[in-house]
């Protein structure tokens, strides 16, 4: 069924509203009608089964049948800070990043990212990242939509470090050298509500010196097996790992 996000004026009560590009989606793509139902979430999770009862001026009027009890989430919150990619990569991570989990994008601008953002084109890129996470986390049925940071330097990357109960960097050297024991202790040790922020490097991986601050900062670096992993493939192999780990483990 499908599920729109809603704001936090959008519900009064058992009523609901629904405007803009979501109104044009339920009735332009999805050509609902008074009588069909879906699924509308609020901004703190909660999610309600809702029935249209009336589709005026641009606006799509629902009542609640029923709120819901859905723990689509995983049990610790995970941030996924990239080094700029080129193209389009990094809208790839954020929509197969949000549907396995994620909770929270932190670009970063490494010292080998090629592209470059100004902060006109920063703005309108955060947007767009931003509505592929609510589209995909409309898409696989989550609670929340992850944030989507605008990028951070490296230092910025470090300050906002220290909120977080573990911290991994995806090395390609420890995987060239056989490491395998890292990601796993750091997984078996997550404990349901704390925080893991996993660093990437861009496409030439990170610098010597990007790894150095990192490690001081107290990082600890981890291969992701013996197969080199592209920049975007690796941010969803370690999202699957946290999954398996303790979700289907748990």
């Amino acid at each position: 069924m499908q599920r729109y996000f809603l704001q936090e004026n959008d519900v009064q009560e058992n009523s609901i509203r629904i405007t803009g590009e979501d109104y044009h989606h339920i009735t332009r793509v999805m050509r609902m009608e008074p009588g069909d139902k879906l699924i509308c979430v609020k901004k703190n999770g909660q999610a309600a089964l809702c029935e249209i009862t009336e589709i005026v001026n641009e606006t799509v009027v629902g009542t609640v049948i029923e709120w819901m009890n859905d723990n689509n989430e995983l049990p610790v919150r995970v941030a996924i800070a990239s080094g700029l990619p080129k193209g389009d990569k990094l809208e790839y991570i954020v929509q197969k990043g949000t549907e396995l989990g994620a909770h929270e994008f932190i670009p970063f601008i490494a010292a080998r990212s090629i592209v470059k953002w100004d902060q006109k084109k920063a703005a309108k890129k955060t947007e767009r990242l931003e509505k592929i996470a609510k589209e995909a986390a409309e898409q696989s049925h989550r609670t929340i939509i992850p944030d989507v940071s605008d990028p951070k330097t490296l230092a910025d990357l470090l300050t906002c470090s220290k909120e977080f109960d573990f911290k991994l960097i995806a090395y390609e050297e420890e995987a060239k050298r056989g490491e395998t024991g890292a990601l796993a202790s750091v997984l078996s040790e997550l404990k349901p509500g704390q925080s893991l922020l996993f660093v990437f490097g861009p496409e030439g991986g990170l610098t010597q010196g990007e790894i150095e601050k990192l490690i001081e900062a107290g990082f600890l670096a981890c291969g992701l097996g013996p197969r080199i992993l592209r920049t975007e493939t690796a941010p969803l192999y370690a999202l699957s790992a946290v999954s398996y780990q303790l979700e289907l483990l748990g």
